[in-house]
């Protein structure tokens, strides 16, 4: 039943892969560290966001740095982690990574949060990640189903297709919410799902072969099968939800277009 709903959220998402997890808090975890995010390391993230994001980010080992919101999105502005990268980083003579000046640490990840539905300029934060060499983990928690034009592909992007990974939450209050706990990863990289699956059982690809450290963070059957489900809906309450809604279904900005789908916690 699991893996039905992840094959179901995958396409969903036009995503490759869908790894189930516990929660959104587990799924931000466990994205961190398969992609190599842990101690001595920095992930820019923003204030304006639930505690989930940066407990996931420390828990992982690393530390949180925030830059601040576009006033206009209340999402990451890009301009600010640029100004952030260029001002308050410098590269290693050594090594060749970026610092952080203050505490040396390395940075390598940015975890832009898609807040009430709101998804982040992603064109500008994939420009400066590829620039600087960064992971983007999206904190897709409160954004199934958004979606962002990016000029630079010409085209339309659902939440979670366009970074490394995407985090998405199933806690009741979300716009899919399980009866219960429950979280997922994508991602369009085979190794990293990989990881992530056995993150989620004790490190194990093979039942009692333990290859990692790893935790209890599956997700239960009996949630996976109320949310593919609740999963076939999901696009006609979003438009119900827009319908009623006093935002407009297309945001429009200097950042371009956003299809939201107006959730909330």
């Amino acid at each position: 039943m699991v893996q039905g709903f992840e094959s179901d959220f995958a396409k969903f998402c036009d995503a490759a892969h869908c790894v189930g997890v516990g929660s959104g808090t587990d799924a931000l975890r466990f994205a961190l560290i398969a992609a190599g995010v842990g101690p001595g390391q920095i992930a820019v993230t923003v204030p304006n966001t639930f505690i989930a994001t940066t407990e996931a980010i420390s828990q992982a080992g690393a530390q949180p740095v925030f830059v601040d919101i576009d006033e206009a999105t209340y999402n990451m502005d890009p301009a600010k982690l640029r100004e952030y990268l260029e001002s308050g980083c410098s590269f290693d003579p050594k090594t060749g990574a970026l610092v952080d000046k203050k505490t040396g640490f390395r940075v390598t990840a940015v975890v832009p949060v898609h807040l009430y539905g709101q998804m982040v300029d992603m064109d500008a934060i994939l420009e400066l990640a590829d620039r600087y060499k960064l992971v983007v983990i999206e904190d897709a928690c409160q954004a199934h189903g958004a979606e962002y034009f990016s000029r630079k592909l010409g085209r339309w992007c659902k939440a979670g297709s366009m970074g490394k990974a995407g985090a998405f939450s199933f806690y009741p209050g979300k716009n899919l919410g399980a009866c219960g706990e429950g979280g997922a990863i994508t991602t369009n990289d085979a190794e990293l799902a990989q990881k992530m699956r056995m993150l989620r059982d004790h490190g194990q690809a093979q039942k009692y072969y333990h290859d990692m450290e790893g935790y209890n963070g599956r997700l239960d059957s009996i949630q996976a099968g109320f949310l593919q489900v609740k999963l076939k809906q999901l696009p006609a309450w979003t438009e119900q939800r827009r319908m009623i809604s006093p935002i407009s279904e297309f945001r429009s900005s200097r950042h371009g277009a956003k299809r939201s789908t107006i959730c909330s916690w």
